[in-house]
This record gives structure tokens, sequence and C-alpha cells, in this order.
């Protein structure tokens, strides 16, 4: 529980950093094609980071679920491969990075089906 809140709570604060330096540190310095992928990542970030608290509050509330565990997990390396390498596309603007953005989005997705499946199972 403490766990997926504390890593939410951090994945939240850099979203707003992230955010922050998008708009203000990278609007001269990146075409606008850019900066949306760099407002993408974030937005991503924050959403799921906001899903780690849900877990974590979840987690709280329900009896020790490896249905809401994997969904953090899954959560988190979302961020890391969906947002990380929207983050790296768009400083670097290396395409082939692009390919690495839809594993994270499974794991996005997979983690909301063990939401939902840990909902009907345990509340």
């Amino acid at each position: 529980m403490k766990t997926f809140i504390i890593i939410g709570a951090i994945n939240a604060f850099l979203a707003v950093a992230l955010g922050a330096f998008g708009a203000h540190g990278l609007k001269d310095r990146l075409d606008a094609h850019y900066l949306d992928i760099w407002k993408t990542g974030v937005t991503y970030q924050m959403f799921h980071a906001t899903g780690l608290l849900i877990i974590g509050l979840l987690l709280g509330k329900v009896p020790v679920s490896s249905l809401f565990s994997w969904s953090g997990w899954l959560m988190l390396a979302g961020i890391i491969l969906f947002s990380g390498s929207l983050y790296i596309l768009s400083l670097t603007k290396v395409g082939v990075l692009g390919a690495i953005t839809p594993i994270g989005g499974v794991c996005f997705l997979a983690a909301w089906i063990l939401i939902i499946v840990g909902a009907v199972k345990h509340l």
C-alpha cells in the first residue's frame, strides 16, 4: 500500500516538474510536433501516477491482492516505457524510440484490466 502511494506521489511530482520544464524550458527549443509528444508523455504519466495512488488506497482496503499489486507494477513499467520513451524521443528526435512506446501502452492497458478484475473480485 505505502509503496504505491509513494511511487504515485513521486510520479505526480515528476509529471508536474516535467510539464513545467516542457512549457518553459523546451518551448523555444522544440518544434510544435515534439512539444506535443512531450505533453503526451506528461499527461499519461500524471494519469497513471493517479492510478498508482488509487492502487495504494485499494491495497489498504482489501486483503492483499496480487491483482492490485501487479497492476501497480505494470503502471510503473508503463510510465517508464511509454512516457520515458516519449521524453527521449522529443529530446533526441530518434524515431525508432517510438517502437518502445506501445509496449508501455500495453502495460497501462493490462494494469487497468487487473484493477477491473480485482474490483469485481474484492470490492
